[in-house]
């Protein structure tokens, strides 16, 4: 399957096109004291538009991605796109590392050096990795027209990734749907993974007041049924109606901005400003390259696909290779240790975090790259 360098240079053309068309962005009016109470904050929207047309340098943003080595691999499932990039160390361990929605690989550049390099950060050489971070299949680089992927097709796809980069075994990590991947490749492909960290859990969520033996459970399933009731309409709409939000996502940068802004002010660790959580360059590069990929619509097809289906993890099945957990706190789930052993049976780390969200790469890299390294020295 051929591998070939890459190094992404979006065509000048496609940035005056947005600028243009952020130019001419029609804001819609705002209830009366409402700040993000019914979704992204008028005020704060307008701002991000107006530095994201006239001051936000994306040609900076691309350079910082591409100093480093990248890769497109043509898959029998599609082209696949992914930062690879060696460890410096004695023998440093493979780890695919898998980003969610709204992210892309734009999560993992401040995180990447730090496992890549550990003695540069004053940490041990031989606690260094080589990173696979992928852009999922469906995402962004990893955009396949016509194609679609749910998160077993994901799975199946970064499996022969892996293979054939030529790692036979490795470690895997993620998050939102990384960590969908990375629970069903340690249920798929066991023989292959030498263990699978995560921070965010695919525990089940269809358990009810019945299934609950402790007041950590209890209070785990009154939470989720207050998150499902009020934090999880993107989820309906994309998990029902994907091609219908993809022509607005598709058409209109400041939509597509307001849809993935309102998630990184609800799942960051801030103070009510995203700033003081993710770098506004940073995020506004997340936002560009689902812009510029056109990609919008088929990453919405995970939801549709998971309202469809059955769970990732078939019902009674167990994952026995080691798993490790980091549970930040402003994370959007927080499953007790006890439901999530019913699953993950081999639970070697779990770590409650002091602070840091969703986007805990970006937000927190040095804690989350020292929760990887630690839950590697158990294997």
């Amino acid at each position: 399957m051929p591998i070939t360098p890459f190094s992404l240079e979006i065509d000048a053309a496609a940035i005056t096109d947005l600028k243009a068309r952020l130019a001419r962005t029609r804001l819609p009016d705002a209830p009366p004291g409402a700040g993000w109470s019914m979704g992204t904050e008028r005020e704060t929207l307008a701002e991000i538009i107006a530095y994201w047309q006239s001051s936000f340098d994306w040609r900076a943003e691309e350079a910082a991605l591409n100093a480093f080595p990248q890769v497109m691999a043509d898959l029998p499932q599609g082209r696949v796109h992914a930062l690879h990039v060696p460890g410096k160390g004695p023998n440093p361990t493979p780890l695919l590392i898998c980003h969610g929605w709204p992210g892309s690989v734009f999560e993992f550049l401040d995180i990447i050096p730090r496992l890549t390099d550990p003695a540069r950060f004053g940490g041990d050489v031989a606690d260094a990795f080589t990173i696979i971070a992928p852009s999922l299949p469906g995402f962004g680089l990893s955009f396949n027209e016509g194609r679609r992927y749910g998160c077993e097709e994901m799975a199946d796809t970064l499996a022969d990734l892996m293979q054939a980069l030529g790692y036979d075994r490795y470690l895997v990590q993620g998050g939102d749907w990384g960590g969908f991947i990375a629970g069903r490749m340690a249920w798929r492909y066991p023989e292959r993974l030498i263990g699978a960290h995560f921070n965010l859990l695919p525990v089940r969520r269809d358990f009810t007041e019945a299934d609950a033996g402790t007041i950590e459970e209890r209070a785990f399933i009154a939470a989720l049924r207050d998150w499902v009731r009020t934090e999880t309409g993107y989820q309906a709409i994309q998990g029902t109606k994907p091609q219908t939000l993809a022509f607005a996502m598709n058409d209109s940068p400041a939509g597509l901005a307001a849809w993935i802004v309102e998630k990184f002010h609800a799942w960051s660790d801030n103070d009510g400003r995203i700033e003081s959580a993710v770098p506004r360059d940073r995020m506004l590069a997340n936002i560009a390259l689902y812009w510029f990929t056109g990609a919008a619509g088929s990453t919405f097809y995970p939801y549709f696909a998971r309202l469809n289906r059955p769970w990732p993890i078939p019902p009674g099945e167990t994952v026995s290779i080691p798993v490790g957990y980091a549970d930040f706190p402003k994370e959007m789930l927080h499953p007790p240790r006890s439901l999530a052993a019913r699953t993950f049976t081999d639970i070697r780390r779990w770590s409650v975090m002091e602070r840091g969200g969703h986007f805990a790469a970006m937000e927190q890299p040095d804690l989350l790259a020292g929760e990887i390294r630690a839950f590697r020295r158990t294997l």
